[in-house]
């Protein structure tokens, strides 16, 4: 049994819960649009064909922007192909998935699935083989509210009104040799810094997110973003991150410390962009859109696309099935979210539906949560106000990838208006549970309102189609509050979320 401490203080503020840290991400990518949210046909189908079951699970999940639509998928796509009367639409070949896309959802369908589902959408813009004309001529599309031809084609398309879509990916992972239309850093950083010049232009409004490094481990993690930002600093908002992590060789205990990667990934493109700010007298900073994060396992077959003369549509692809430690992995990428609120302004899990996904269907039958769909729900219900940093003392255990590594993760937000404080902590060991001890004397008077920890003795346990209405096997934690003290008891592989009110 290990024992950790914990202390709480209003004073200690990183900054806000921001409502965009609870992104999604959509892309034409396996049957995460088709079957995934859009199926006609379907029991549960709207007028627009959208699945119901889907879209009550998006809300229930707390999804605050979705990224559309890609992705790899995005360095290929011709958005114009979208959109119009649909039985005129041309089927395309996808390079990045080896698939067939019949445009049959677009981008008016998916801003109406945005809407019905509450969603802000986050668009993306095609700079690997298109450019700064066809960036414009999307965001025309959108935002204008008429008078040209592109805003005059969307009205005619049955959309009176502009979208006034307010944040755009100005292409996806370009640094990646896997991307069509792959560039340099400074090659992209030139066309990125002219695309986003040109769309300031048209709508001053937009906020603009230029692609960091789609991993730390790549080659030219750090320099990539160097580059990348002295070309493009005054005319953008965010810089990307992109990180995935998986259980490697059984190899747990370096696994649930995956966290300890993401912090040293914010860490690192925070103090770059900040060295450039400097270094070129700039007075804005920029921040970090997480926009593609999760447990991928990318070496499992239905990670691979297809080959050869077959382009199917839809094909199954990346549908990795999660378990509790996955969850538990999930939970504790969203504390180190939260902890760095102060540089990560928004985040996107990758993906919504189907593709490494919290939500899982069934062509015309069922849809479900995963294990991973619980730690991100709860998070997004319950964190508001303000993120506290929170000093933790626990013992460390060794892990072959990170070294020693506290056992305990946490942090905690602050609700000023409701009084409540929120505690989110992980047991990262393997083996031991921990007594996990709260110093309270900073909220005197606080009591346990709710106290639960998901885990399963079996931290290979999966949901399937069968566990549609049920939840992750829980135990509710034992948690109290004495002499300004809350104690709980956390088993091992297991994420907790506690909360604290006045009686």
């Amino acid at each position: 049994m290990h024992s950790a401490t914990l202390t709480l203080d209003p004073a200690f503020v990183v900054g806000p819960v921001r409502r965009r840290t609870f992104g999604t991400f959509v892309e034409h990518l396996g049957r995460c649009v088709y079957t995934g949210i859009y199926e006609p046909g379907h029991p549960t189908a709207d007028a627009d064909g959208f699945r119901g079951d889907v879209l009550e699970l998006t809300r229930e999940l707390g999804v605050s922007t979705v990224r559309y639509p890609g992705g790899n998928f995005v360095s290929g796509y011709r958005w114009e192909d979208g959109v119009g009367p649909v039985e005129e639409r041309p089927t395309r070949l996808d390079l990045a998935w080896h698939s067939s896309d019949p445009n049959t959802v677009g981008v008016d369908e998916f801003l109406r699935w945005s809407k019905a589902s509450g969603t802000e959408p986050m668009m993306a813009v095609n700079l690997g083989t298109r450019g700064v004309q066809e960036a414009l001529d999307l965001l025309e599309y959108c935002n204008v509210p008429g008078g040209s031809f592109w805003s005059d084609k969307r009205r005619a398309n049955g959309v009176e009104d502009p979208y006034r879509i307010k944040m755009w990916c100005l292409g996806n992972e370009m640094d990646g040799p896997w991307q069509i239309g792959h560039k340099t850093a400074h090659e992209y950083g030139r066309l990125a810094a002219e695309a986003a010049r040109a769309m300031r232009m048209m709508d001053p409004g937009v906020e603009l997110v230029v692609c960091g490094s789609s991993s730390s481990d790549m080659p030219t993690f750090g320099e990539w973003e160097r580059v990348v930002l002295t070309e493009t600093y005054e005319h953008v908002d965010h810089i990307s991150a992109h990180a995935y992590y998986w259980e490697q060789d059984g190899d747990l205990a370096s696994f649930l410390a995956s966290a300890v990667d993401m912090d040293h990934f914010v860490e690192s493109v925070a103090d770059t962009a900040d060295a450039v700010r400097a270094a070129g007298k700039h007075t804005k900073r920029i921040n970090i859109s997480f926009d593609e994060w999760n447990v991928w396992y990318q070496k499992r077959a239905e990670s691979r696309p297809p080959s050869g003369d077959d382009w199917p549509v839809a094909p199954v692809l990346l549908e990795d099935r999660y378990n509790v430690a996955d969850a538990v992995v999930v939970g504790n990428l969203l504390i180190s979210l939260l902890r760095n609120t102060d540089r990560v302004h928004a985040a996107s899990l990758a993906q919504l539906v189907n593709v490494i996904a919290p939500i899982m269907t069934e062509p015309g039958g069922r849809a479900w949560r995963q294990t991973t769909f619980h730690p991100f729900s709860l998070t997004s219900r319950h964190a508001a106000g303000e993120v506290l940093r929170v000093a933790v003392d626990a013992p460390v255990e060794e892990t072959a990838k990170f070294g020693e590594v506290p056992v305990l993760d946490a942090v905690a937000t602050y609700d000023a208006e409701s009084g409540e404080v929120v505690l989110f902590a992980v047991n990262r060991s393997v083996t031991q549970p921990v007594t996990l001890d709260v110093d309270l004397r900073g909220f005197p008077g606080l009591q346990v309102v709710e106290a639960l920890t998901l885990a399963n003795p079996d931290h290979t346990w999966s949901a399937t189609a069968d566990d549609a209405t049920s939840v992750l096997p829980q135990v509710n934690t034992t948690a109290k509050v004495a002499d300004d003290r809350a104690r709980a008891e956390l088993p091992p592989v297991s994420w907790s979320v506690v909360r604290l009110g006045r009686a």
